[in-house]
């Protein structure tokens, strides 16, 4: 008895040292990297603000303007039809159909014009994560807490209820948290096993597996013409993979204090934007590996659910559990812009339609909004 009490002294002094050495280290990396811009956009658009050259007169120039008067996003439609909170949605590449996943157990697809249902199909279980809309609209595909991806056939569907998958996807040991189609054939899964994996569909395989992260992988973001991917999870990091090499990330980008919960690619691809539970988005240039701007604000407290940019970049949008529910940032000066504001709940997903010109946002009070 008195060697285990000893045991355990030993290892409460070896996890007190540990903890201590881990304190020095955070210190350490703060005075390496103090002085260093970690909001570069934000410091260049206040310079050009000074100099009076912000303005859409010089953007021919500089490429730089401010809207004047600045956007106003304004509710369009309201798709009621689910039974409980929506967790998940996914625009169709014609930027008119949308797919939503729901607690009620259910994966609607609607027509966002008409506001009608197009297609519904009841699912093995309530606890669905996400879903996916493929590029040619023939499949959805959706996941959660029963560790498979499944891929539904709406195309050549009879009725207007779908109750077998097409294909089911089954290796993950963890929950599926994110998927997104690459073509009608591929689609690359995260999970909570911390892997990403890429299939393929009709033969129901892993094409490769991305083993990196240290944790739950809470979302993935696909960058086509690139054939990259960008990966966010609740180590604090997000990595870039290229889906063609499975030998490990390319980049591993770091500035997050707790779990990230959504990424996004910036228009271009050479940048993206990850969302974390620390309140904060961050914005990464892939390119100079490095950080160019963090959105924040003293008044929010609240996780970042999801986020997405407008086609053009100028905004930046975001999702929180909490107050203010869903807010438009202004990527370049990091500044607050409109805030989405007739959301009573949590915002779980949102996303801007291909076309770039509506958005649709997701809540726990079971409706789905169309914005523009």
């Amino acid at each position: 008895m008195y060697a285990l009490l000893g045991a355990t002294t030993d290892i409460d002094d070896k996890l007190r040292a540990a903890r201590e050495e881990i304190e020095k280290l955070k210190m350490l990396i703060t005075q390496k990297t103090e002085g260093l811009n970690n909001r570069i956009l934000a410091a260049v658009a206040q310079d050009l603000s000074k100099t009076g050259t912000y303005n859409q007169a010089d953007a021919a120039k500089n490429g730089l303007f401010k809207l004047q008067p600045p956007a106003a996003f304004r509710l369009r439609r309201k798709l009621p039809g689910h039974f409980g909170k929506i967790y998940a949605l996914h625009w169709a590449s014609n930027s008119e159909d949308i797919v939503s996943a729901s607690q009620d157990g259910k994966l609607l697809v609607w027509n966002t014009a008409s506001t009608n249902k197009k297609v519904a199909i009841p699912l093995r279980t309530s606890w669905v994560m996400t879903c996916a809309y493929s590029p040619s609209r023939t499949f959805v595909a959706s996941g959660g807490l029963d560790n498979l991806c499944s891929v539904f056939n709406i195309k050549d569907s009879v009725g207007w209820e779908v109750k077998q998958p097409h294909r089911e996807l089954q290796q993950h040991e963890g929950y599926l948290s994110s998927c997104r189609f690459v073509d009608d054939n591929r689609i690359l899964t995260a999970s909570g096993d911390a892997t990403c994996i890429l299939w393929d569909i009709e033969r129901q395989t892993p094409i490769r597996t991305f083993v990196g992260h240290s944790g739950d992988v809470e979302s993935v973001a696909i960058w086509n013409p690139k054939s990259v991917f960008v990966s966010g999870a609740i180590d604090a990091t997000a990595k870039i993979w290229d889906w063609r090499d499975g030998t490990g990330a390319e980049g591993t980008f770091k500035g997050h204090e707790t779990d990230i919960n959504s990424v996004a690619w910036f228009p271009d691809g050479n940048a993206f934007a990850s969302g974390s539970d620390d309140s904060t988005i961050r914005l990464f240039d892939i390119n100079a590996h490095q950080q160019l701007n963090c959105y924040q604000n003293q008044d929010i407290f609240s996780t970042v659910t999801s986020i997405d940019f407008t086609k053009s970049g100028y905004y930046l949008l975001s999702g929180y559990d909490e107050e203010p529910f869903c807010q438009a940032w202004n990527t370049m000066t990091g500044e607050k812009e409109p805030q989405l504001d007739q959301h009573p709940t949590h915002v779980s997903s949102l996303q801007t339609a291909p076309n770039g010109y509506s958005i649709a946002t997701g809540c726990w009070d079971k409706i789905l909004r169309i914005w523009a």
